[in-house]
């Protein structure tokens, strides 16, 4: 049975399906609710229910007390629909919304793909989860006190594991770690999230997704969660990368455009090798989005990568093509201590 779930504050709506929690149901359709474990151990997701009556579930009492549930009060991790509900709670609108914690995690997978990109799936303890905005990164805590920051690839809705995609850089002291060290199941701890480079949902202008190498990731992360809230606004992507080898999840984003017809997906290689048989289009990732507006005034454009490509883009599409600077959102991949070895 489906009943409607009613927020006061922003008389935001959505209804739960079957068996779901109110938070499972909100972040099926899009509202962003505090959370942190998931498994009502917390408190995070704490609200009150102003009318309707809920099951309030499996639950730690030390994270709902008996006189907390006289007063109105569920976890909404844990709380199930009874009834049509009218709810009181916080939502999550932006990054400071969100609390940056410090945790363990481990390896759960590592997985090398192309000729150089290592994909880790990290797997966080039992009891916890990480709540974030599709485009978001964490800084990985190094034994020497140093930091790595990486995007997070997987989108919020898909968080039993973190999902980040690492290039092995000459030189990097963590990237050379993975490659050469780093076995499944070793144990790492991390910082956020962090960064403020996340889909704007409240607009309804075209989106333009620009990435290089393994820029990719936050871009996968946004796209993931777009698609899986079904917006409807047209999102091209442009993929740069040097060699066919270097699109080292080109599988993906062809299945998105061919599932969703407002998606349309665009690979771009500057520096082709004989035995990659390339027909598609080359040259500058960012030149490939010049080529194909001449008019940027009325899009969005999120752009990741290298710091020489992020800043091409915003300055010309900002100068050449209309586009207001306040429409160009980006996070550059500066290969230093704050980012991304």
């Amino acid at each position: 049975m489906s009943f409607k779930i009613t927020i006061k504050s922003s008389q935001h709506a959505f209804s739960s399906d079957g068996d779901e929690t109110i938070l499972e149901a909100a972040l099926r359709e899009g509202f962003d609710l505090p959370y942190g474990c998931r498994n009502g151990a917390c408190g995070s997701c704490k609200g009150k229910i102003i009318e309707g009556n809920v099951d309030h579930g499996k639950y730690d009492h030390s994270a709902l007390s008996a006189s907390e549930i006289a007063s109105g009060m569920t976890l909404f991790c844990c709380a199930k629909p009874l009834s049509d509900l009218l709810v009181e709670c916080r939502e999550v609108k932006a990054a400071r919304d969100i609390q940056v914690r410090i945790l363990p995690c481990r390896v759960q997978k590592m997985t090398l793909l192309g000729k150089d990109t290592m994909v880790l799936n990290l797997r966080l303890p039992a009891n916890e989860r990480l709540q974030f905005l599709a485009g978001q990164y964490i800084d990985i805590l190094m034994k020497d006190g140093k930091r790595r920051s990486f995007s997070l690839a997987n989108a919020p809705h898909d968080d039993d594991l973190l999902e980040l995609h690492i290039r092995n850089v000459a030189g990097g002291s963590f990237t050379q770690h993975v490659f050469t060290e780093m076995k499944e199941k070793d144990i790492l701890r991390f910082e956020g999230p962090l960064g403020t480079f996340s889909l704007q949902e409240d607009s309804e202008k075209p989106i333009i997704l620009v990435a290089s190498g393994t820029g990719f990731a936050p871009i996968k992360s946004m796209v993931e969660h777009a698609l899986r809230i079904g917006i409807e606004r047209r999102m091209t992507l442009y993929w740069g990368a040097n060699a066919l080898a270097d699109l080292y999840m080109l599988d993906l984003p062809a299945k998105w455009a061919q599932e969703h017809g407002n998606f349309s997906f665009i690979p771009v290689l500057s520096a082709p090798l004989p035995e990659d048989n390339w027909t598609g289009r080359t040259g500058f990732v960012h030149q490939a989005v010049m080529d194909d507006f001449e008019n940027l005034a009325n899009h969005q454009v999120y752009a990741c990568g290298s710091p020489i490509m992020v800043q091409a883009a915003n300055r010309d599409f900002t100068t050449q093509r209309n586009l207001p600077p306040e429409e160009f959102f980006s996070d550059a991949f500066t290969f230093s201590p704050k980012q991304g070895l």
